[in-house]
């Protein structure tokens, strides 16, 4: 994580080399980060709000299209009462606090995840960040919160079913694209880079779906200290990868499109 990095993450982004039109992050070690220096969990995920906006920021100066943060998992309301209250009046503060300088920045904010069964005022917290970014044209944000992305699968499923059984749709119509559509993120591209911090390889129900093609960098510094030479260096990593798709190498391709 070198100034190297960054600078090698600038230029792919100014001559559009390979660089990730949309970044995923699972922001992962928080509690550790404050349990290592004696804090109380809430100092973690405080200082980790702090690592969202350096996240943010670096995302506009390397012209990354969409950025997508797992704020809230759908699992995390099993955590201890105060701690969800802690997240919860971050989450808060976060939009309060910032909204007016990613509205600035022509940052659109997009929220995915179940809202149907959230309190009113963050349903309208959501909405509101939402509403007042809705025309922006720069860095879109996607802010996942209350999302798991097996039970967005299986409303997605249970969407075509009702669709099947009310006669308006034949089950051999239900295709990769149908199901694809009734995601939270069919307006959204699936992400090119998904980044995860604390040395954890998983994807935790974090874009099963949309993760299928995904290159993925696992960093082993605790969320906190994320910053723009982290998120350089991954990006730095990734214009280094072969992305097959499947299918044959990229240079293989290529040449035989040339020919």
């Amino acid at each position: 994580m070198t100034e190297s990095d960054i600078l090698e993450a600038e230029t792919n982004a100014q001559r559009g080399c390979a660089a990730p039109r949309h970044v995923a992050l699972i922001m992962d070690g928080n509690g550790r980060w404050a349990a290592q220096r004696g804090l109380p969990r809430f100092e973690g995920h405080r200082r980790g709000v702090e690592a969202l906006r350096r996240a943010v920021r670096a995302a506009i100066k390397l012209k990354i299209g969409y950025l997508t943060v797992y704020s809230f998992s759908a699992e995390n309301w099993s955590r201890p009462r105060e701690e969800v209250e802690s997240l919860l009046t971050l989450l808060h503060r976060f939009i309060r606090n910032d909204l007016a300088e990613l509205h600035a920045s022509n940052v659109r904010v997009r929220v995915i995840g179940a809202r149907a069964d959230l309190a009113p005022d963050i349903s309208d917290l959501l909405r509101e960040a939402e509403q007042v970014t809705q025309a922006n044209t720069g860095l879109t944000l996607v802010v996942a919160f209350n999302y798991g992305s097996r039970q967005e699968i299986a409303a997605a499923a249970r969407a075509l079913a009702e669709m099947v059984a009310q006669g308006r749709l034949a089950p051999e119509e239900i295709d990769a694209e149908a199901i694809a559509r009734r995601l939270d993120t069919a307006d959204i591209p699936d992400p090119d880079l998904i980044i995860r911090t604390s040395g954890e390889q998983r994807l935790s129900n974090f874009l099963l779906w949309q993760a299928a093609y995904s290159e993925f960098v696992f960093l082993p510094i605790l969320w906190p200290d994320f910053d723009e030479a982290a998120l350089s260096a991954a990006i730095a990593e990734y214009a280094h990868r072969d992305r097959r798709f499947g299918g044959l190498e990229a240079a293989a391709r290529s040449a035989k499109t040339a020919s």
